[in-house]
This record gives C-alpha cells, structure tokens and sequence, in this order.
C-alpha cells in the first residue's frame, strides 16, 4: 500500500484550492443567496485543464490519474457543492461514461471538446416518476429509418440550462424491463428539445438544476450510445463515477465545516475560555476530523481500484454512502458549535449545512446504498463483468511514454 500522493497530485491540489480562494469563496455567498450561478467559473476551470483531468491526453483531457478528479472534487466542494456537482456531472456521468462506453467517432466529436472544456456535458436518468426505481421511467425512442425519435423528460438535471451535450436514457422497448433501455447523446441544438431551471431548492442554490425536455427529437442512430438495451448497464456504470466523485466533494465539505468551526472555536470565548477548550465542542471537532480521514479512506480506494481497471461498484457504494452521511453529521454540528450564528449566513456553515443534504439523495439514496452493501455481504448481489471497462491507468499513451 502506498498512501501518499504524488508531486503532481499535491501541485492539483495546490492550484485548485487557490483557485477556489480566489475565484469562489469571495462571491459564493452573493451566488447562494441570489441563486446565480456563475458559468464562468466553467470556463476558467477548462483554461486550467480541469474539465477533462482524468481523460487521456489523445482525447483532450490531463491524462491524470483517477485519484485527481477526486482532489479537484474534493477542494472545488470546500468552497461550494454546486461547483463540484458540476464537474462530477460534466466529467465523471458524462465524459467518462463516454470514454468507457463511446465509439471512436463519438469521442473525437464529444468527448474531445468536453474534455478540453470547450464544450459542457451533462446526463439525464431521473424522471418526476422514476428516482431510484429506474425502470419506471416513461421516455422512448423509437427507431425510425436512421433517426431515434426522442420523447419525454427528465428531471433534478444539473447544468439543465448551461450543457452542450447530454448523455439520457429512453426505453427502445420496453417489453423487457430495464433491459429495454438504451443510452442516446442529446445536443441542445436539436430540434424539439427544451430546458427549464428549478427554483426554491433548500441547497446548492449556486448551481443551475432543472428539468429537460424532449418533444419529438430525431436523434441520428449515430448518437446511441453502446448497444440498444445496453442503457441500464451504461447508467449504472455511469454512476459509479458519479458517486465516486460525490464522495470525493462530501470530503471537501467536511474539510470546509472544520476550517470554518476551527476559526470561530479560537475566536468565540464563553465563560472565560475559547468555546475550543470546552470537552463537547473538542468532541465535535473530533468527530468532524476522523470522519473526514475515514471519508478519504474509502474514497481513495475506490479510485486506486479505478486506477488497476477494477470494477469497483461495491467499494464506490460505500463511499458515497458514508462520506455523505458524515458531511452532513459534520455540517450539522457545525452548526451547533457556531451556535445561534450558525443559523445564519454570516458564517458559511448553514450553506453547508443546506448543501449537504442533497448528496445524501441523489445518485442513490443513503437506504439504496444501505441495501446494497447489505446485499453484497449476504451474497444475494454480485456483480458481472461489462462488455467495455473504464481504462486503467496510466493511460496507453502514457504507457508509451514510460517505455520510450
């Protein structure tokens, strides 16, 4: 085993997080409160190489290891969720599930300028009516001549109104279940599509989440996306970037609630003493502590096995579950120790607080995940090979490199 990160990865590190001082934290409390967010802060990420770190160098991106998307994750998540979410959704549901699952045409058309932050990406599985019943979706394509015609909604879409391309899933035939569903890439250009923001979210209000639509979308047969009723396979595979990159971010948050909780515990003093001396408080900032060291345990694993080309959907799972949990327990007693500023946005921890719940939802909910580790250790879930893996790293190009 070998913990430590490379020069490289603590030089990612480095540049985010100035990059986050310098660029969010001075206007994330002007954004949340407006609910505005910023698609500049996309553009200047791609200047910096950000939008594409773990995508090899010969389709646009870094060519970085599966570890760095989790260090940008993690430190774009300690100035504000929306600004990780949009690189989990952009890179890890997107443009990764593109690496894994396009052809070679379809990555020279998508995945390059995606991956070089020319263009956003974007992914659709929820419905108003399927979550984490995914079968229960209600979009179609049916195949006519050399065009899919596209028809539905999906929902809880993040960068609804700011994505180029989206990769959505619609039942091709939906006589066979989950095995009937089949993955399509959708520009914004094409006719018959629409996008609608929602508003009055309890968090991440600095992030554009919406709902989109398809009326009569005639997609060219080029853009399915692997096989016909290969979707629920790709969806789930997709999410085990996403939740990767998830968990990732629910570190950044917790690093943000002890920084922030930290700082006051030195300025705040109450019966003679800063509120830090007092044996309560020292055990929520205990706590905040080994669950971040926990958090990125099980993170870094699941990249590592991203890394050998593991399938790594259990490990993943657990990730995202518990790192989840523990952002929002960390933000909770955040809070707590702010005491009645706490409940206001003169400090950042009731915006963590707020963000924090969101991820406990999405991409599996706490209980979803909760039944699937279950499942694993009684044996009722395994899980098979897939037609097509993520690649492992380093990347061939970078093999060649090594070699010559």
């Amino acid at each position: 085993m070998n913990f430590a990160f490379t020069e490289e990865q603590d030089m990612l590190r480095k540049m985010v997080r100035q990059f986050v001082d310098k660029e969010i934290m001075p206007y994330i409390k002007e954004w949340d409160e407006q609910g505005k967010f910023d698609p500049n802060i996309l553009k200047r990420l791609g200047e910096l190489n950000l939008m594409g770190v773990c995508i090899p160098e010969k389709y646009g991106g870094s060519g970085m290891d599966y570890n760095s998307l989790a260090i940008v994750c993690e430190e774009l998540e300690r100035g504000d969720t929306a600004f990780r979410t949009a690189v989990s959704v952009h890179t890890a549901l997107n443009s990764m599930t593109l690496l894994q699952w396009g052809n070679e045409e379809q990555k020279q058309k998508y995945l390059v300028p995606q991956a070089k932050g020319e263009k956003i990406g974007a992914f659709g599985l929820t419905e108003p009516n399927a979550g984490s019943d995914v079968k229960a979706m209600n979009s179609t394509a049916v195949k006519e001549g050399d065009y899919y015609i596209l028809n539905g909604q999906k929902t809880w879409i993040s960068l609804c109104d700011m994505a180029d391309h989206f990769i959505v899933f619609a039942y091709t035939d939906k006589s066979k279940g989950h095995k009937g569903i089949s993955a399509f890439i959708v520009e914004r250009t094409m006719p018959g599509f629409s996008s609608k923001a929602i508003k009055g979210k309890l968090g991440i209000r600095a992030g554009n989440t919406g709902e989109i639509f398809f009326d009569n979308i005639k997609v060219p047969k080029e853009n399915l996306l692997g096989e016909e009723g290969e979707g629920f396979k790709i969806a789930m595979s997709a999410l085990d970037n996403g939740r990767f990159s998830v968990a990732a971010g629910a570190c950044g948050l917790i690093m943000a609630c002890l920084e922030a909780s930290v700082q006051y515990c030195h300025e705040r003093k109450t019966f003679g003493k800063e509120i830090g001396q007092h044996q309560l408080v020292k055990q929520m900032i205990a706590n905040m502590e080994a669950k971040l060291q926990m958090a990125r345990l099980l993170v870094y694993k699941a990249g590592w096995l991203k890394n050998q080309g593991i399938r790594n959907t259990r490990e993943t799972s657990l990730a995202k579950w518990k790192a989840c949990d523990f952002a929002f327990e960390a933000a909770n007693d955040a809070v707590q120790i702010h005491g009645a500023y706490g409940y206001s946005n003169e400090y950042p921890v009731e915006r963590h607080l707020r963000n924090a719940k969101a991820p406990v939802i999405y991409e599996g909910t706490r209980e979803i995940h909760t039944l699937m580790q279950a499942d694993y250790v009684l044996g009722y879930r395994q899980d098979k090979p897939l037609r097509k893996m993520l690649p492992a790293w380093p990347f061939e190009e970078e093999k060649d490199l090594v070699e010559h």
